[in-house]
């Protein structure tokens, strides 16, 4: 996988203007938002310059300490409290340590907790307001909340009791389980994978306060070099003179219809005036629920589309983004979009049900499959950032490729949905030609013959890649 720190999109697709009845900051041809008009100038040849866009509150946020005081922290955290963290809490502990939810300085405060609840947003000193649309909070019991006491500051530790980060000027308040998750989700009904993991058994407190994250997060699971900080990707960006760059989320393989969004999106920009726009290909790194294709079969799947030749390295970067998926559909998707704003984007792409699932109850989709992408769009504290919104692709069966969906000729169209993926991966059948490419679809295959059960019916754990 070494070559693919970068990518790039080679598939030219088909022509696609951009819609012209969204809301202010849905990105438009020669329609930029005021905000980005009063930082971009058009030269003798309409060129469009702009610089990298600020970071949420101005500038980002890194909370890792410094090599030559790290010794320091360490012994000081053998004489505080200790609060176990769980893998996700780890996850989180990245997530701030490196400036993502800039211009967060820790775990959640009970005021920010309960703007982010109620106002998907936090109000800034200076009046300004800030997207923040998940809370980042860490859960403590009975037991440990006792034994903090009196103490302005407690050691976080992993399950070895490694010190991880030392948390400061701690707040400790209530949670309010059921209020946390009908306001993230909308719903308290039981089946919510992330709620089930993180929350409902989780501590009856909340604790906040200002972080010193001791060292860098590392997982030693051989994708490290992939997970660029906001900082790394920022100065990547400017390394390659980036005039513009646009971020696509996924936590799913890559198949021929992401190529085509992608590919469209450069060529709108450049049709826009830009000159280098990048792509930051973003796949999720954090959490996600039991039935998705694990992290390290997704970036193999994606470094075998690279090999043949559907990516390419000269304007794409892939990097890993480390936060945990909720699955809360509009209410989550600004938080995609607001951490990627503090890595340097300026324009972010969405298309159907984002961050979205089905309903854990009942045979339908939890979230309206278009409300993501209106949510964005009017979205407090995300004015700055163009959104993208593209058209449903489809696989084209008179091209025998994907291609967008034409209602003209709804007959010449197979969708080929998440779910009938799998289905054919797990029988060890073709997808048509032209949906994935074969090394792609290889990896998938290998994936899912991997958890083949065994002749005891037991469905073993994902092989390593």
């Amino acid at each position: 996988m070494a070559t693919m720190a970068s990518l790039f999109l080679k598939t030219p697709g088909p022509s696609q203007s951009l819609p012209k009845t969204h809301k202010t900051h849905f990105a438009l041809p020669l329609n930029l938002p005021l905000s980005w008009r009063a930082k971009c100038r058009s030269g003798p040849t309409a060129r469009i310059r702009c610089g990298l866009i600020e970071p949420d509150g101005g500038k980002l946020v890194e909370l890792v300490v410094e090599e030559p005081q790290r010794d320091l922290k360490r012994r000081q955290a053998l004489s505080l409290p200790q609060i176990k963290l769980s893998k996700i809490d780890i996850q989180w502990v990245h997530v701030l340590s490196e400036g993502w939810a800039s211009p967060l300085k820790g775990f959640m405060r009970e005021s920010e907790f309960l703007q982010t609840l109620h106002f998907n947003s936090l109000r800034l000193g200076d009046g300004s307001v800030v997207n923040m649309s998940v809370p980042i909070v860490l859960a403590i019991d009975d037991s440990e909340k006792n034994n903090i006491g009196d103490s302005s500051s407690v050691v976080l530790v992993d399950d070895k009791d490694k010190p991880i980060a030392i948390l400061n000027d701690v707040e400790i308040y209530k949670h309010n389980k059921e209020e946390r998750i009908a306001r993230t989700w909308g719903t308290t009904a039981p089946g919510l994978p992330y709620a089930e993991q993180a929350i409902t058994h989780a501590g009856n407190w909340l604790i906040g306060g200002d972080l010193e994250v001791i060292e860098p997060i590392k997982y030693h699971d051989g994708l490290d070099r992939f997970r660029l900080s906001p900082a790394e990707l920022r100065d990547e960006f400017t390394r390659r003179n980036a005039d513009a760059v646009f971020a696509f989320q996924l936590r799913n393989p890559v198949h021929n219809g992401h190529a085509l969004l992608m590919t469209d999106t450069r060529r709108r920009l450049l049709e826009m005036g830009y000159k280098n726009p990048v792509l930051l290909l973003h796949p999720l790194g954090g959490y996600t629920k039991a039935d998705d294709v694990p992290l390290q079969w997704r970036m193999k799947q994606h470094e075998m589309v690279l090999e043949d030749g559907v990516l390419d390295p000269e304007t794409t970067v892939v990097s890993i983004f480390p936060s945990p998926m909720h699955y809360a559909g509009p209410t989550e998707v600004q938080w995609h979009a607001k951490a990627r704003i503090n890595a340097g984007a300026n324009f972010y792409i969405v298309g159907r049900d984002p961050a979205g699932m089905g309903h854990p109850l009942e045979k339908r989709d939890l979230y309206d499959a278009d409300h993501g992408k209106k949510v964005l769009s009017m979205a407090p504290g995300l004015e700055r950032l163009n959104i993208l919104p593209f058209k449903v692709a489809a696989y084209d069966k008179t091209q025998n490729r994907m291609a967008f969906f034409d209602p003209s000729r709804p007959q010449d169209f197979l969708f080929i949905s998440g779910t009938k993926m799998r289905a054919l991966a797990k029988n060890k059948e073709s997808p048509p030609d032209g949906f994935m490419c074969p090394g792609g679809w290889k990896v998938l295959v290998e994936y899912y013959d991997s958890l083949t059960p065994a002749e005891n019916g037991r469905v073993p754990q994902p092989v390593p890649v």
